[in-house]
């Protein structure tokens, strides 16, 4: 009875409850899930232990990393207890966490996949020195030297990778303390020719026809309105200049507006072009950057060329946003 207590108090807990039907799809490892949950390492870590501890999940040491899953249903006299769960997990699905842990599992997954290092099979034709960072670095070779806004800048991870080849970034956020964060990254990382400013996506601390390329990088939708932001990304650049968005097609995951303060749950293909159209880019072009099955997210590229010389009217600025979570608005 004492053993009995022991396991219904460790599933009495919804994280360890969130963590089994997690592993019970899929084989995670504890960077992995702490990304899905949105909890410390630390935290993960000691769930992790109780659950192993208690025979409910084991591990597996595989490539220099090591993935958890959920222990088999005939494990150990415990296939009253898998049956129990599968079937509470199966009437969970529609809840609202549920759902939200399954798009950041889409995510990781996603990420996964894309790694060089980590996708495909046992028969998987190993090539020394892959690397995804390595080609998109070798495409920025081909590209003139030209001056970047980063509109919504985050961390800054993209914007040092602009400026490895651009002739100068100047990267844009409306948190103080991310473009500290990102200040320092580059500082570190020997990114010279970054400038950082302090500002809101519709309401640009940048002068009229200065930068040759704005990007804005899964910002759009934390845009109180982006049409008002596409004016402003138009405005500061010089002819011939391009706009490139890469932004979340249209999807119904509620949960970003509370943890990730976005205003507008993605972008119909339609929707996104007609932005750019109406605030005066032409050949504008809208495709697919990134999809998996089953993911609620599906990631859009678009670009759009300023043609003419003539200096567009600066946007009113829109009123106070609303208080966000400390850090960043957004997610890069």
């Amino acid at each position: 009875m004492k053993s009995a207590a022991t396991l219904y108090r460790l599933l009495g807990d919804e994280v360890r409850l969130r963590i089994l039907r997690l592993l019970t799809a899929e084989r995670l490892n504890v960077s992995e899930l702490t990304a899905v949950l949105g909890l410390a390492q630390s935290g993960v870590s000691r769930h992790l232990g109780l659950l192993k501890e208690n025979g409910l999940v084991h591990e597996q040491r595989e490539g220099g990393f090591t993935y958890y899953s959920a222990s088999g249903a005939d494990h150990d006299g415990l296939e009253a207890i898998h049956a129990a769960l599968a079937a509470q997990f199966a009437a969970s699905a529609a809840d609202p966490v549920v759902r939200a842990d399954e798009a950041r599992l889409k995510e990781v997954l996603r990420v996964r996949k894309e790694s060089f290092g980590t996708h495909g099979g046992a028969d998987r034709q190993f090539v020394p020195g892959r690397s995804w960072a390595a080609w998109s670095r070798a495409l920025g070779l081909l590209l003139p030297a030209l001056d970047v806004a980063d509109i919504g800048c985050g961390d800054g991870y993209l914007t040092i990778e602009t400026a490895r080849w651009a002739r100068r970034v100047v990267a844009v956020d409306r948190s103080r303390e991310v473009l500290a964060r990102a200040r320092e990254l580059a500082a570190r990382r020997g990114a010279g020719n970054i400038a950082w400013k302090r500002g809101e996506l519709e309401a640009l601390p940048l002068d009229d026809q200065s930068v040759d390329v704005a990007l804005l990088s899964q910002a759009l939708h934390h845009a109180e309105r982006p049409e008002v932001a596409i004016a402003e990304a138009v405005r500061v650049l010089r002819p011939g200049g391009r706009v490139l968005v890469l932004d979340l097609r249209t999807h119904g995951e509620s949960w970003v507006r509370e943890r990730l303060a976005d205003n507008v749950l993605g972008f119909d293909d339609r929707e996104l072009a007609s932005l750019l159209e109406r605030g005066g880019l032409s050949d504008v072009r809208v495709r697919v950057g990134a999809r998996l099955d089953g993911d609620p997210f599906t990631v859009l590229i678009a670009c759009g060329t300023r043609v003419g010389g003539e200096p567009l009217q600066r946007q009113a600025r829109p009123p106070a946003p609303a208080a966000v979570a400390p850090g960043s608005a957004r997610r890069r």
